[in-house]
């Protein structure tokens, strides 16, 4: 394990495809010890019962994940009727039971209750959610038997596919006698802060039943897919390395290469003159542009007055570029 203190020899954001059944913090600490570096952190939480892709900074790509443009997920989920969970979820206790009318697995019937969830709306978050109230997570409060009451959210669901209807036989003593319910699996394109099991819930309210996610997959985070993404399995430094997210698109960022001689200027914070093209820039809050060297990232810089003033300097550049 690299020593507190060293400089990162891996700077890089990755894409993990997270297993099922591992927390985010587990992931994170996979990472670490995969690639024998200490810094390490994560953009966008997973349940433990989801898995999918999780943007992953690894060395002073830490310091890309609070602005990255991940504000699209994509995900792929299993809804379970015939029962609701107190985590709205399977590995909830179960709280409400409700008929399962033969419409459930009619499909005309599913694509109609789903075009009803598009568009913008307010959502009511589970109470087992990371959801700080009064500085206490929310999910702490549930689990300590408190009623958690959350107030609703914006959110806006651009995608809600039906991809098919199944039946799936319960055992007994899960929802009574043994018996088939439907599941839908659905394909969500969400605004970031959506939570799949609330559409799950209200879903299944809608449809004159109750629901829940038996399995979820998110297959996008902003520009990020699963096809950019690696498994923890057999990871290492370099295979990372080679599977670096360009930093600068998941930035959304303008991109100005540097020459050898200014490096010498960012690596002490001085600006530079600003010769990059405002065209696509809004005149008024000019966006900040990406410097970058070698395939790697080693500022961020925000047009001022004629020059490029120092946002952030990466004392070990970011790999990854691609231009």
């Amino acid at each position: 394990m690299a020593r507190r203190g060293q400089p990162s020899q891996l700077n890089a954001l990755i894409a993990i495809d997270k297993p099922e059944g591992c927390t985010s913090h587990d992931v994170v600490a996979r990472v670490r010890r995969a690639c024998d570096e200490r810094r390490v952190g994560h953009a966008g939480t997973l349940d433990p019962l989801a898995s999918g892709v999780m943007v992953v900074g690894i060395g002073q790509a830490t310091r890309l994940l609070g602005a990255l443009t991940l504000d699209t997920k994509g995900y792929v989920a299993r809804i379970r009727f015939g029962s609701e969970t107190d985590t709205d979820d399977a590995e909830g206790r179960r709280t409400a039971a409700a008929p399962c009318a033969d419409e459930l697995w009619d499909e005309s019937f599913a694509h109609a209750v789903l075009k009803r969830f598009l568009g913008s709306s307010m959502q009511v978050p589970p109470a087992y959610s990371a959801i700080s109230v009064n500085g206490v997570r929310s999910y702490k409060r549930a689990r300590a038997g408190e009623d958690v009451d959350l107030p609703a959210r914006p959110i806006e669901v651009g995608l809600a596919a039906l991809l098919s209807i199944e039946s799936e036989e319960l055992p007994d003593g899960e929802a009574g006698p043994r018996r088939a319910v439907p599941v839908w699996t659905v394909a969500f394109s969400v605004s970031k802060g959506t939570y799949i099991r609330s559409l799950a819930r209200d879903i299944g309210r809608a449809a004159g039943s109750a629901a829940h996610v038996s399995a979820l997959r998110r297959t996008s985070s902003g520009c990020v897919d699963l096809g950019r993404s690696v498994s923890l399995e057999g990871l290492d430094a370099d295979v990372a390395r080679a599977h670096a997210l360009d930093p600068v698109a998941a930035l959304g960022l303008t991109a100005r290469e540097v020459g050898e001689r200014e490096l010498a200027d960012i690596s002490f914070g001085r600006s530079l003159r600003c010769d990059v093209s405002l065209t696509d820039l809004d005149a008024a809050t000019p966006a900040s542009i990406a410097l970058v060297h070698g395939g790697k990232l080693h500022a961020i810089a925000r047009p001022d007055a004629g020059l490029l003033v120092m946002e952030q300097v990466y004392p070990q550049p970011i790999e990854g570029v691609r231009l």
